[in-house]
């Protein structure tokens, strides 16, 4: 099995709703193929770098996941079969890359124990004069 990530945006004109149910029929389309879902992440809307099919903003959102490399295609031509999908990319990580994510996972799921930073304050009072 393989480490991937995918990273989709959808058409600006959709509802909340219609958003997590698009999302949701891909992550069926993964779970289908026994690929298991990793992460999950929905970056919201935001403005793209240049506008797609008119749209200048879309609803960007992210899967890890470990699969079969065929589960892949699968995903991709569901992807090429969805017109609220304006782009995608899936992109297979490399043992550095998987390392980050989990590292990302940890910080952004509240679960990484992050040790906190001593601050060491010197008071001018305590400096030595030459």
């Amino acid at each position: 099995m393989q480490h991937y990530e995918t990273v989709f945006i959808l058409t600006p004109v959709l509802s909340d709703a219609q958003m997590k149910e698009t999302v949701a029929k891909f992550k069926k389309v993964l779970t289908d193929s026994e690929a298991k879902i990793l992460n999950e992440e929905a970056w919201g809307l935001k403005k793209m770098a240049y506008a797609i099919d008119k749209k200048t903003t879309g609803f960007y959102n992210l899967l890890e996941f470990t699969a079969e490399p065929d589960v892949v295609n699968k995903l991709e031509i569901a992807f090429r079969r969805d017109e609220k999908v304006l782009r995608f990319i899936t992109v297979k990580l490399d043992k550095y890359a998987i390392e980050y994510a989990e590292k990302r996972r940890k910080k952004y799921s509240g679960k990484g124990e992050e040790k906190p930073v001593e601050k060491k304050i010197v008071e001018p009072e305590t400096l030595e004069e030459e």
